[in-house]
This record gives C-alpha cells, sequence and structure tokens, in this order.
C-alpha cells in the first residue's frame, strides 16, 4: 500500500515519536520528562526534535533522579496536567518503585475516586541489544501485580502510536513498556483509524492446533515459530496479549476453545512471571477443552548475563518449538 497522509511506514520508535507529538499539540496539559529527553532525544531518539519544537517547559530535561521524576508527575498530575515520564532503561525503574506502587497506583482508591493520576511511565525493556546488566530486564510483573495500574505493551508500530494515544488520555496510570529490541522494525501506521481498545487481545496469525500467547517483543518470535511449525504442516494460533494488565482472557479462551493448547512465550523469568497467571486461569477456564498442559517459556530464574550469553538466556526459536512438540506430544 502507498504511503499517505494517513498510512505510513513507520519503525516503532518513530510512531512513538509521532504519537508523543501529537499529544503535545492536541493538549497543552501533556508533558514529557525524564533523563536526556529534551535536547539528546532520549537515548533511543523516541523523543527526538519535541523539545526543540515545544520548548524546555513542554519536554523538560530532568536530573538522574527516578524517584524525583516519578514524584515530580505525580504532583503535576495532581494539578491537572498529563505527564508522559521516560525511565531511560528498565532496570532503572526500581529507585522509582516505591513511588508508582505507593502513590500513583493507591491515589484514586485512597481518594475514594476523587483523584486521577493520569500518568504514563515509558520503559523501554528487555534484551537482545547487548547492553550491560539493568539495561534489559523484563520487569513487567511487578507492576501487573500491583492494583491501580494498567501495564501495557506494543508489539507493532501501529500499537505503538495508538496505544501511546489512548494511554496518555487514560484517567488512570500506565506502565508503558516498550520492547527496544523492536524499536527499529517497521509497519504500516493509519493515523486516522485507532485499531482497537487498549486492552483487547488481537490475533495477529489464525491457526487450529495449538495457541501461542505473546506480548512486545515476543510477538515477532511467536509468528517466526507458526511460520517454521507451518512448514511441518501444523497450524499454529498466534495471539498478542497487548495488554498485560487488564488480561484479555476471553480472548485467550476462544482461542484455547478452539486449539485446545496453549504456549505462552514471555522474556521475563518464568518463575512467577505473568505466564503462570495465565496459565493458571485458562486451566480454570478451559480445563474441560485442554488436550495438554499449558506450557510456558520465558527467560530464567537467574540475573540477566552478559550480552555474550544473553542469546542463551532469551527464548528463541528451537526453545518455543520445544514446547510446541511437547504440547502436540499429548
Amino acid at each position: 500500500m502507498a504511503e499517505t497522509a494517513a498510512i505510513k511506514n513507520l519503525a516503532i520508535a518513530k510512531a512513538l515519536n509521532e504519537s508523543l507529538r501529537r499529544a503535545l499539540d492536541s493538549d497543552p496539559k501533556v508533558l514529557i520528562m525524564g533523563e536526556d529527553v529534551g535536547k539528546l532525544g532520549g537515548v533511543f531518539r523516541v523523543t527526538d526534535g519535541l523539545q526543540k519544537d515545544f520548548g524546555e517547559s513542554r519536554v523538560v530535561d530532568t536530573p538522574l533522579a527516578e524517584s524525583g521524576i516519578v514524584g515530580a508527575a505525580i504532583g503535576l498530575a495532581l494539578r491537572g496536567y498529563r505527564p508522559v515520564v521516560e525511565i531511560q532503561f528498565d532496570g532503572f525503574v526500581f529507585p522509582a518503585y516505591d513511588q508508582i506502587v505507593t502513590q500513583l497506583a493507591k491515589m484514586h482508591a485512597r481518594s475514594l475516586g476523587k483523584v486521577k493520576l493520569p500518568v504514563v511511565v515509558r520503559i523501554p525493556y528487555g534484551g537482545g541489544i547487548g547492553a550491560v546488566e539493568h539495561h534489559s530486564e523484563s520487569p513487567e510483573s511487578l507492576f501487573a501485580h500491583v492494583s491501580g495500574l494498567k501495564v501495557v505493551s506494543p508489539s507493532t508500530p501501529s500499537d505503538a502510536y495508538w496505544m501511546m494515544q489512548q494511554a496518555i488520555q487514560s484517567d488512570d496510570p500506565v506502565i508503558f513498556f516498550e520492547p527496544k529490541r523492536r524499536y527499529w522494525d517497521k509497519g504500516e501506521v493509519n493515523t486516522e483509524a485507532i485499531p482497537g481498545p487498549l486492552h483487547k487481545a488481537r490475533v495477529v496469525r489464525e491457526g487450529t492446533d495449538l495457541t501461542l500467547v505473546a506480548y512486545g517483543p515476543m510477538v515477532k518470535l511467536c509468528r517466526e515459530v507458526a511460520d517454521a511449525a507451518a512448514e511441518e504442516g501444523r497450524s499454529l494460533e498466534v495471539l498478542d496479549l497487548r495488554s498485560i494488565s487488564p488480561l484479555d482472557f476471553d480472548s485467550i479462551q476462544t482461542s484455547v476453545e478452539k486449539t485446545r493448547r496453549l504456549v505462552v512465550v514471555h522474556e521475563a523469568p518464568v518463575f512467577f512471571g505473568s505466564g503462570a497467571e495465565i496459565a493458571a486461569r485458562i486451566t480454570e477456564r478451559c480445563f474441560y477443552h485442554l488436550e495438554a498442559p499449558v506450557l510456558r517459556v520465558g527467560g530464567y530464574h537467574a540475573p540477566y548475563p552478559p550480552a555474550r550469553l544473553e542469546e542463551e538466556y532469551l527464548p528463541g526459536l528451537d526453545r518455543v518449538l520445544d514446547a510446541v512438540d511437547r504440547a502436540l506430544a499429548y
């Protein structure tokens, strides 16, 4: 399809940039805050050019102080602003964890619904870029466990663009996990057509023999697994969750009732990961439909390794195909 004013071919990083630009242009209460987001444009250039066009009072370069960044965003939200906070790398979020889980997540309930905190916390996450420690974490389950937070992760440029719009417009705090190894993956973005609700999963490949569930950086891998399995005559359905909290269990159930087998894939460690909740809930819902146990593929219960070893740590084609083989063997 030829590129038009409404349909553009963008990388995920550029789609996020254009989405943030649109939000800044549409609402003077939207602010962007973070380390190096202004003059540098962010270490991944997601905010490139925004400070130049909207000024230092709208795109704010902050000190290296994640707790202070989130705390300031909470104060601004209390005064009617809609701050978008960037945590430069996933492993840097933990100094701000207290502010996020004890203040940002709780204020709405604490005030009996009178106070809203429309704050978006952007976190580039996951591995695959050859970075040092604290730069390749997948801490999404830590936030999904906390009531009061929405937790989402796009896998395509279209979703990156529109999910950011929806997150900024939400009156609830949103933790927005961006799959950094996919920042340069390109795809079509229709800037006039919202692809769907923020927390609705999407079937990205139809299949009949087994369901692969993933989100963020693992969706592309699962599509590659489905292509490889098709060469052996196996039909795999791939479901992109898009949202981790709330989780669209209805869409997973619909798929599993058709395929009767489920493999959940995520980069985060399998131990106490989001796949555990999915496995438990789908086992409860689909017990009489399942023909095999729900299997999980993810990272190991170990600190993220040095860059030379990360390909052994991260789920890859062979590990997911092995889980598919085990599920189909029942």
